[in-house]
């Protein structure tokens, strides 16, 4: 059974990698990921583990020695944050396109410059088309359970791509919550052992790791990069499924929250959807029909199940902790708008871009948007496509 625990986000995830037992674990300090491979130190130190971990000089040697690790034929991990992602992107792209099973926790933080330690989500936007599956977490408890569920997906062989499992930097990961952990013993029969397909070191066997790619076959093996993201989406499902089964917690590509009658909506990732939550309730109590999507698994984009979900709301804004600086709205708001594209007199939709540099998103600001979108709901009119909400302009 379950074991009711308090944890803070990154000791969650620490803990959910000591379950794990990787063979491998490459790892480089920076805030607010430090706690999570210092934790994780301690249990190989104390022999709780069976982990190699290797202590490298910066997070782009860290990301080398996972894929040389992965390539050999272990199970391998490491974690990250912020420009730490950033000084791995050359090899966070090679990574996805050896097609190795990496998981790497990744607690969201600005990405310099200014210099700032705190939380958005231009971290991982910025990595958004590496290849890499892309999954969101509300809160430390989502955090542990995607980690887990990471694995399975990873090493799924009709997928075979690394996954970032992502949390907001020091509001999970460093907040403390009441979370239920599993038993060990359960978690290693979830994840099962994995058995690497062609791993460098199988002697018998001798494969290339790494080779020049040119015009020849690029193209081809970035097809079946893109084929096995698209794989990916029912894995995901049949993986949730398991863990349901095993937890009682259910996940899916997003989660929909007082949809099914809603004539306006928000769409959000990460901890602002707890935030945005109490705001849908107490709009419910005064006859508002308020709704909230949020998106889990960001890559691979689920399209179609959220034009789906959205198609019969008049009125939908997208909260976007980045910018993606094209003058037009943030990274999300470019998908979920095309996801919408095709629906036959579909919502009208607007972006809010918010929390740069972890400036704080409080319920008035939540109210705020939803006031927006009652206007838009009652008059078809939008007056700004894009907003910065809780800036001082």
């Amino acid at each position: 059974m379950s074991i009711r625990v308090g944890k803070t986000g990154n000791e969650a995830v620490a803990e959910a990698m000591r379950q794990i037992n990787p063979d491998v674990v490459a790892a480089y300090p920076i805030t607010p990921q430090t706690e999570i491979v210092q934790i994780f130190s301690s249990f190989v130190a104390n022999g709780k583990v069976d982990t190699e971990f290797v202590t490298v000089e910066s997070e782009h040697s860290a990301m080398s020695a996972t894929v040389g690790a992965s390539a050999a034929g272990a199970r391998a991990m490491t974690a990250t944050s912020a420009n730490g992602l950033a000084f791995m992107w050359e090899v966070v792209y090679i990574a996805a396109a050896m097609r190795l099973p990496i998981v790497m926790p990744v607690v969201n933080r600005a990405l310099s410059g200014p210099l700032n330690i705190h939380c958005d989500h231009s971290d991982t936007m910025g990595a958004r088309d590496s290849g890499w599956i892309q999954i969101f977490s509300e809160n430390a408890q989502e955090a542990y359970d995607n980690a887990i569920q990471a694995l399975r997906i990873a090493e799924n062989s009709n997928v075979l791509l690394p996954v970032m499992v992502t949390m907001d930097g020091f509001i999970i990961s460093h907040a403390m919550e009441v979370m239920e952990i599993l038993e060990d013993e359960k978690v290693r029969e979830f994840i099962g052992e994995y058995v690497p397909e062609n791993p460098l070191l199988d002697v018998d066997n001798p494969v290339t790791i790494g080779p020049i790619d040119l015009q020849d076959w690029n193209f081809e093996h970035k097809r079946q990069q893109a084929e096995a993201m698209r794989n990916a989406k029912p894995v995901i499902l049949e993986v949730a499924k398991d863990y349901a089964k095993l937890t009682g917690r259910e996940y899916g590509l997003f989660e929909e929250y007082r949809m099914e009658d809603a004539e306006v909506a928000v769409v959000v990732l990460g901890s602002t959807a707890g935030t945005a939550k109490a705001v849908v309730d107490e709009l419910r109590a005064d006859g508002v029909r308020a709704g909230l999507l949020k998106i889990r698994v960001f890559r691979p984009f689920p399209a179609e199940e959220i034009a789906e979900a959205l198609k019969d709301v008049k009125a939908v804004a997208v909260m976007d902790r980045s910018d993606s600086f094209n003058a037009v709205g943030g990274p999300v708001f470019g998908d979920v708008r095309s996801a919408l594209y095709d629906v036959e007199n579909g919502p009208r939709i607007v972006d809010y871009i918010y929390g740069i540099g972890g400036r704080d998103v409080t319920p008035d600001h939540i109210r705020t948007v939803y006031a927006d979108l009652a206007k838009i709901a009652d008059t078809g009119q939008v007056e700004n496509l894009l907003t910065y909400l809780g800036v001082r302009e």
